[in-house]
C-alpha cells in the first residue's frame, strides 16, 4: 500500500455497517515506569465515535477513561461529551501530531474492574502530548504504524507527569488494530459491545489483541 499525506485523515467509510476507523497514540518507559495511550475510533456508519485513554505508573493505579457512545464527529478528530474533550491534530503529515485531552478519569483498583462497570475515585486529567515521528510510517494491513517520540505533560490530581521518550502510533480503518496475541503484563481493557480491547505495555511497547467478551 502507498501512503501519502490524505491517509493521516479520515477515510471514506465501506459498506460494512461495523467499518471502523482508530487513531493511536502510545508513548512508554522502557523500564515498565509510565506508560499512556489515546485511543480514537470513528464507526461512521453507526454515526457513533468511542475514546479510551489509560496512564500507567508503577506502583499507582491505573488511570483509566472510556467513553464508547460518543457522537461522531461531522469534521477532524475533536471529541467533546460532558466532562470530555480530546483533540488530535496533524501538525505535519507522517511528522507532527498534537494530542490532547482534558477530562475525569477512575482510578482503578484493578485493571479488570473495567470490564464491569469501571468503578473506581474519580480523578481529573489533562494530556498534553507533542508526537514527533522517527522514520517513515510502515504499512500494516489496513493502515499503517509508526515509531516516535513523544514530548508529554499529564496534569494529574497529584502534580504533573513529565516525560519525553519513545512512543508509537497506529492508524487503521476498515477494522481495529489487532497485533493478535498480547504479552503477559498488567492489562488495560476496554468492552465494546460483544469485544474486548486489550492493551498490555511491555518493554517495546503497547501490543492489542481484540477477542470476544466472555
Amino acid at each position: 500500500m502507498s501512503l501519502g499525506p490524505g491517509d493521516e485523515d479520515r477515510h471514506p467509510p465501506g459498506p460494512d455497517p461495523a467499518w471502523t476507523e482508530t487513531w493511536v497514540f502510545d508513548l512508554w518507559a522502557p523500564d515498565g515506569s509510565v506508560g499512556a495511550f489515546t485511543w480514537l475510533t470513528f464507526q461512521p456508519n453507526q454515526r457513533r465515535s468511542w475514546y479510551w485513554s489509560v496512564v500507567v505508573q508503577a506502583g499507582r493505579r491505573q488511570l483509566h477513561v472510556a467513553d464508547i457512545v460518543a457522537p461522531l464527529p461531522s469534521a477532524g478528530l475533536r471529541v467533546r461529551t460532558t466532562g470530555l474533550w480530546a483533540e488530535h491534530v496533524c501538525e505535519v503529515p507522517f511528522e507532527q501530531w498534537t494530542v490532547q485531552n482534558e477530562c475525569y478519569a477512575v482510578a482503578l483498583d484493578d485493571p479488570a474492574d473495567a470490564l464491569g462497570r469501571a468503578y473506581g475515585e474519580s480523578t481529573p486529567i489533562a494530556v498534553d502530548m507533542e508526537w514527533y515521528g522517527e522514520g517513515p510510517a510502515a504499512a500494516t494491513p489496513g493502515g499503517y504504524r509508526q515509531a516516535g517520540e513523544a514530548h508529554a505533560v499529564i496534569e494529574l490530581a497529584g502534580g504533573p507527569l513529565t516525560f519525553v521518550g519513545p512512543a508509537g502510533r497506529t492508524h487503521t480503518w476498515g477494522s481495529l488494530p489487532d497485533d493478535g496475541t498480547v504479552p503477559a503484563g498488567a492489562p488495560a481493557y476496554l468492552p465494546v459491545g460483544d469485544l474486548v480491547v486489550t492493551r498490555v505495555l511491555a518493554a517495546d511497547g503497547w501490543s492489542t489483541a481484540v477477542s470476544p467478551r466472555p
